[in-house]
């Protein structure tokens, strides 16, 4: 067979060491180059950015310096562009390109209530899939891998997005659908795949499942697990050494938003992931006063994609807490956040690849006649996945003999919003601890290893 990639290039370390080695200087000029362009292609074609520029009393022209940007250009946020998207379907007034030139749409694993709906444009969604070789490549996969995805695929972008980076790459893919996780392990048995691609905590369960079949995960022959969706091996060392050990192959970790981009892909180093800055501009922010904090402090991560023409995201609040660096011994000059995510901004964890916001919770709760407001969640560790349990008080005139239907209530409107199933457990009026200050919702009893900041 023809090689298919020639000789330096499969030699090199780097899927294009161009960029991933371009000194800071340079990347910030090209940087200050394409968001220019960025603002003034949102300010001319989106009335979302316009609006929103124009009550700042900006314009495009005034951006000359990175600086300007971050002073002057207002933060977005997520919660802007949902009523917009409701009000005005599919994607509200934040877009910068008519419905028609769109070729794809998929949500966010957002559960606020709604998802947000991020359409593509096609070359959109390459860029969002070359994201993912650069971590593929990094760790050390070649065209000649292949790949099995062990999900069933829905409208959520995440692994889409990672299947065309599997295409891009030129590796060959298996797509796993809805097995089971029993027919997850058969299929793997016969197809003998090289890298596995899932959630982490799934990755475990599968490796569980296979043992109590009698299959030794590593007589599969993995070479590669490779992660997104939750806190993953380069965020916790504990769980990495758990996935190398149980399938006798090298774990990987990118870190990605949907309607950003997979924008950070693991570091070859397996401690934190790098920017992509050929995709994104990245500055971090002080939550609590504003200002940019230095090399190797903690802050907010404000992003800008450049992949997103039909949706364009700008100064966007991510609400991920990292620590960014702009030194990293692997020889990338992207911007390095070690440990990947650190905490969060604004109450959430995630549940088995699902984001759950405190505050989506708290609005289904809400809706459900017979519920107080008195409610716990509370996060535990079963056979190597996170699960989430939702205690509730119901107020007190429901008789006892009504728990069990509320719970049925609770458990079914968790599930129809958030997409994720969590535990009802209905506790007696009183029973939940009361404060006279902040309330704890978030109860978190997961081992230490696993554990991640929930608030500030």
């Amino acid at each position: 067979m023809k090689p298919f990639l020639n000789p330096k290039a499969a030699e090199s370390s780097f899927w294009n060491q161009y960029y991933e080695t371009l000194p800071r200087e340079k990347l910030n000029a090209l940087h200050l180059v394409r968001l220019k362009k960025v603002l003034r292609h949102a300010y001319d074609h989106s009335p979302f950015y316009r609006r929103k520029l124009d009550e700042a009393g900006v314009r495009p022209e005034d951006i000359r310096s990175l600086d300007d940007f971050k002073r002057k250009v207002p933060l977005t946020d997520k919660s802007e562009f949902l009523p917009f998207q409701d009000e005005h379907p599919h994607y509200g007034v934040t877009g910068a390109l008519p419905e028609e030139y769109l070729a794809m749409h998929y949500e966010t694993s957002g559960t606020t209530g709604s998802p947000l709906r991020v359409p593509f444009t096609l070359y959109d969604f390459e860029r969002f899939g070359e994201s993912w070789v650069y971590g593929f490549w990094g760790l050390g996969m070649r065209p000649q891998d292949s790949f099995y995805f062990a999900f069933q695929f829905g409208l959520f972008v995440g692994f889409w997005s990672a299947s065309q980076g599997v295409r891009r790459l030129g590796a060959k893919l298996y797509h796993g659908g809805g097995q089971t996780t029993e027919g997850h392990i058969r299929l793997m048995q016969r197809l003998r795949p090289t890298v596995l691609v899932c959630t982490p905590t799934y990755a475990l369960r599968l490796a569980e499942t296979a043992q109590s079949m009698g299959v030794e995960p590593a007589s599969i022959g993995l070479k590669y697990t490779y992660h997104a969706g939750e806190p993953g091996p380069f965020a916790l060392p504990a769980l990495k050494k758990k996935l190398d050990e149980a399938w006798g192959a090298t774990s990987g970790e990118l870190l990605g938003m949907a309607e950003v981009d997979s924008m950070a892909p693991g570091c070859p180093l397996r401690e934190g992931v790098h920017l992509n800055e050929t995709n994104v501009f990245s500055w971090i922010r002080d939550p609590e006063t504003g200002q940019e904090v230095g090399d190797g402090q903690m802050g907010e991560n404000i992003v800008t994609s450049y992949v997103n023409n039909a949706q364009p995201l700008i100064n966007y609040r991510t609400h991920d807490l990292v620590e960014r660096h702009y030194r990293c011994d692997c020889g990338r000059t992207w911007a390095y956040f070690r440990g990947v995510v650190l905490g969060r901004t604004d109450f959430m964890v995630t549940v088995r690849g699902t984001n759950v916001y405190q505050s989506a919770v708290e609005k289904v709760l809400g809706s459900i006649p017979g519920v107080s407001h008195h409610y716990q969640l509370v996060l535990s560790t079963v056979r190597e996945m996170d699960e989430m349990a939702v205690k509730v008080e119901p107020e007190p005139d429901v008789p006892s003999a009504k728990y069990p239907e509320l719970a049925r209530l609770v458990e079914e409107g968790l599930r129809a919003t958030l997409k994720v199933r969590l535990e009802p457990q209905i506790v007696p009026p009183g029973a939940l601890p009361r404060y006279e200050l902040k309330t704890r919702r978030i109860i978190d009893e997961r081992p230490p290893e696993r554990r991640r900041l929930l608030e500030r």
